[in-house]
């Protein structure tokens, strides 16, 4: 990508979003996108032994059930995104909100993404740029349930705390990044229950091609992560094998969050350490 490109992303992505200027960085792109964000474990195609090769972010059927027939669109530039701006589609990635004004819906993880870092968010938007264009054509989702007007609020501009291996980087990447906070609170009619009382408490429930599989309590409570070291917390989230060996079920993108750096995953475990203890859902 060319310095002028960049510039004009910056910018772009700048005046979309409020701040001063917006700094893309094509590695920090690649390092999100193909490792802790882990897009390509919805985006993707997937076979019985993994992601499809030469297929990926070309899109793939994410999720049936009565309520909805998700699709991950192809976010590859053969994709509907070529014909979007790069602050367009920034404003999808963290927003929910299409160029035409549509809601993209469940379960793209949007209670998350609005907390997604300025540069960050760029940077994606950059990576996502560069990569080969697959040719793959996905249907369009169909929601058989009331999606809302909006995800909140446009959101202007926001700065991800330090770099480091400290509880508030940790909080970024396992709420934003990894989008961890998510899957691993319980549901509710309206979503994710993000307050204080169900953090990270598990119990949502994941039903695919291996059966049923629940998402574990992440807090510091006895029945959450308190009899697990920091090593063994590392091999569950980046090989899913439990210490007794047993293998973890999907849908946990381990083979992505096997891409974080040592720092990144021990301040991520950091921030889990820090959760208030609380009872399985």
């Amino acid at each position: 990508m060319t310095l002028n490109r960049l510039a004009a992303l910056a910018a772009c992505v700048g005046a979309w979003t409020g701040c001063a200027v917006a700094e893309p960085d094509l590695a920090r792109g690649e390092y999100l996108v193909r490792g802790p964000a882990g897009c390509g474990n919805c985006h993707t195609p997937m076979g019985p032994e993994g992601p499809v090769a030469g297929m990926e972010l070309a899109g793939r059927l994410v999720d049936k059930n009565p309520a909805f027939s998700a699709y991950a669109p192809n976010i590859t530039p053969a994709g509907a995104i070529s014909g979007w701006s790069d602050a367009e589609l920034a404003r999808a990635i963290r927003e929910g909100i299409r160029p035409d004004g549509s809601l993209i819906g469940p379960p793209m993880p949007f209670a998350m993404y609005r907390g997604l870092d300025d540069d960050d968010l760029a940077s994606m938007v950059a990576f996502l740029r560069t990569l080969a264009p697959v040719e793959n054509e996905v249907p369009a989702s169909e929601y058989n349930i009331p999606l809302p007007p909006a995800y909140g609020p446009p959101v202007e501009s926001v700065s991800a705390p330090e770099r480091g291996v400290t509880v508030d980087y940790g909080a970024y990447l396992a709420g934003p990044v990894m989008h961890c906070m998510e899957c691993h609170s319980p549901m509710g009619p309206q979503g994710p229950m993000l307050d204080a009382g169900n953090l990270g408490k598990g119990g949502f429930e994941f039903h695919g091609p291996w059966g049923t599989s629940t998402a574990a309590n992440l807090t510091s409570h006895e029945d959450g992560l308190a009899g697990y070291s920091d090593a063994e917390l590392k091999t569950m989230i980046t090989e899913g094998k439990r210490p007794d060996g047993s293998q973890m079920f999907p849908p946990m993108p381990y083979g992505y969050l096997a891409q974080s750096t040592p720092e990144d995953l021990d301040a991520v475990i950091l921030y889990l350490r820090s959760l208030p203890p609380l009872p399985d859902a």
